[in-house]
């Protein structure tokens, strides 16, 4: 086996569930191999196996050894690089999808200390990721597979601080807003009532949804509400009419103007192009 190597893949389909893998590999890095600058669309776990290197985002940089993770967040410039005389080899798995932000915030990785150093239960994560990247496809049970053995790694991250009290802050007011819209979506709730939910006003709720989500409360509930009908559109022969109502737009009209908006498809493309057509 050569001293360097890579092996990754990359799904295809990335809108099966509220929570997906995007991404998953194993690689023995090179001396001195660098990704980035850049940005990454979706959240990415690195559990290093062997070696050194160091990782960078915004003004920090930590240096990293066999033993300790790093979180990549979407849309925050990073780099990582492996060190020159002992080179990182490393599992990754990126994901995205409704349920990652509040699991991470049940983790103890933070925007200001995206690290995990020499975690006690770092074999069973590693293990975890491979069984991931061995049940890779693009096939539906395949996807439900990676899915379920990211839940059980991030299920192992999380029993760190199982048990640990928390403070209400930031993450906890987005963390009650994001459960909110996942059990309501369906029914005509507004930003008032999420914000109701969470404890804060209207306009307290948008700035945490910004310098969290980089998005606003608004934006984010008609986003989840699209990618729940692309569900609908791609494993149903409901009506759009049917799609619509059932996932919170009483207008059919109004929704096919968003779903255009997010999807740049009317759903009908969509589901000609993804689903199984109406029988």
């Amino acid at each position: 086996m050569p001293d360097t190597f890579k092996n990754s893949y990359k799904v295809q389909e990335k809108e099966l569930m509220s929570l997906s893998v995007y991404n998953v590999g194993l690689q023995k890095c090179e001396s001195l191999y660098q990704w980035g600058p850049g940005v990454r669309d979706h959240f990415l776990i690195h559990y290093i196996v062997s070696g050194s290197g160091c990782y960078k985002t915004g003004d920090r940089i930590f240096t990293l050894r066999a033993g300790d993770c790093f979180l990549v967040y979407p849309d925050t410039e990073i780099s990582y690089q492996a060190d020159e005389a002992d080179p990182w080899e490393y599992y990754w798995v990126g994901f995205s999808g409704n349920d990652a932000l509040p699991i991470l915030e049940s983790t103890p990785f933070t925007r200001n200390h995206p690290i995990l150093r020499r975690h006690p239960e770092g074999e069973r994560i590693q293990k975890s990721l491979y069984r991931i990247y061995k049940a890779r496809g693009n096939t539906l049970d395949a996807a439900v597979r990676m899915t379920g053995q990211l839940y059980l790694a991030l299920s192992v991250l999380m029993e760190k601080t199982a048990g640990a009290g928390s403070s209400p802050g930031k993450s906890s007011y987005v963390k009650m807003a994001l459960d909110y819209i996942s059990s309501h979506f369906s029914y005509p709730i507004s930003i008032e009532d999420i914000a109701a939910y969470a404890g804060v006003s209207r306009s307290h709720l948008y700035r945490e949804f910004r310098s969290f989500l980089n998005c606003s409360p608004k934006e984010y509930l008609s986003g989840y509400r699209i990618s729940r009908a692309c569900q609908l559109l791609k494993t149903t022969d409901l009506s759009v009419t049917a799609v619509a109502n059932s996932v919170g737009f009483d207008n059919s009209l109004y929704f096919s103007k968003a779903f255009h908006k997010i999807k740049g498809v009317s759903p009908t493309v969509y589901r000609v192009e993804h689903g199984r057509g109406i029988g």
